[in-house]
């Protein structure tokens, strides 16, 4: 009996210090630095399992392949998987939950810090001079907020939107949970949609990108949200309108953004 096949697509995604663990089971191990759409039904004819960060397995490629047992996806997000298909096909998929609990939440809060302080731009004027051109100990060359009692609006309320509400409310902010976009009658601790993007002075994207959360945050949720308000996004690129997110930070309908996620990346 031949022994299964594992394939990994996209093991450079994955920083070179971090070991896998050594599988429990005999088995024949390939790893590619990066896979293209074109490479991967060749790469995984052979294969049982298949271990994937980002790269797309959808109707059509899974379809050729079906000696496929197991899709492992390094990663907390699966938008990248046909589940569906692979409910159909009885193939497993299996995803990594809570490995990012620390790490998202403060560059959540590092990115707000930023925002709200202004961060970037004081240390691009002071670079460009301008502190030694006013010859005195401060200069207000942009506008600086304190966080301290303002409303953090949280979509998303699992592992890691929860452990974003807990350092925002360990710095004195007022944490709200929106309720599903669309749904009319709210569960207990959590406020309308439109309610919390009205609320928020930062606004946190913690959920999942389907066909549901799709363009999440679009024109018209970004005109409803106070004018100096945060929006911050570390879920999904598709999440948000890109298009119409840059219109609303150049027509300043809102304050700022935080993005670590584009629909297509690298942006």
């Amino acid at each position: 009996m031949s022994l299964p096949n594992v394939v990994f697509l996209d093991r450079s995604t994955i920083p070179s210090h971090i070991e896998f663990p050594h599988l429990p089971f005999d088995h024949q191990w390939v790893e590619y630095d990066a896979t293209e759409p074109d490479q991967i039904v060749e790469r995984l004819s052979q294969a049982q399992i298949v271990i994937t960060n980002k790269v797309v397995l959808d109707r059509q490629t899974l379809s050729h392949l079906p000696n496929l047992e197991l899709i492992a996806v390094c990663a907390t997000g699966f938008n990248n998987i046909d589940i569906e298909y692979c409910q159909q096909a009885g193939i497993a998929v299996a995803n990594v939950r809570g490995y990012a609990s620390q790490s998202v939440p403060e560059h959540v809060i590092a990115m707000m810090f930023a925002l709200r302080r202004n961060l970037i731009g004081y240390h691009q004027d002071i670079a460009a001079g301008e502190w030694q051109r006013k010859q005195q100990f401060c200069f207000f060359t942009h506008p600086i907020g304190d966080i301290a009692g303002t409303t953090f609006g949280v979509i998303g309320n699992g592992e890691l939107g929860q452990a974003t509400a807990t350092l925002a409310k360990a710095l004195g902010m007022n944490v709200i949970f929106a309720e599903r976009k669309g749904v009319t009658k709210c569960r207990e601790g959590y406020l309308s949609f439109e309610r919390v993007l009205m609320l928020s002075d930062v606004l946190s994207l913690h959920c999942p990108l389907n066909l549901q959360t799709q363009n999440l945050i679009a024109a018209k949720e970004l005109a409803q949200m106070k004018p100096d308000a945060i929006l911050i996004n570390t879920g999904r690129g598709g999440l948000v309108d890109e298009t119409a997110l840059i219109h609303a930070l150049r027509s300043q309908q809102i304050g700022g953004a935080g993005v670590d996620v584009f629909s297509q990346e690298p942006a």
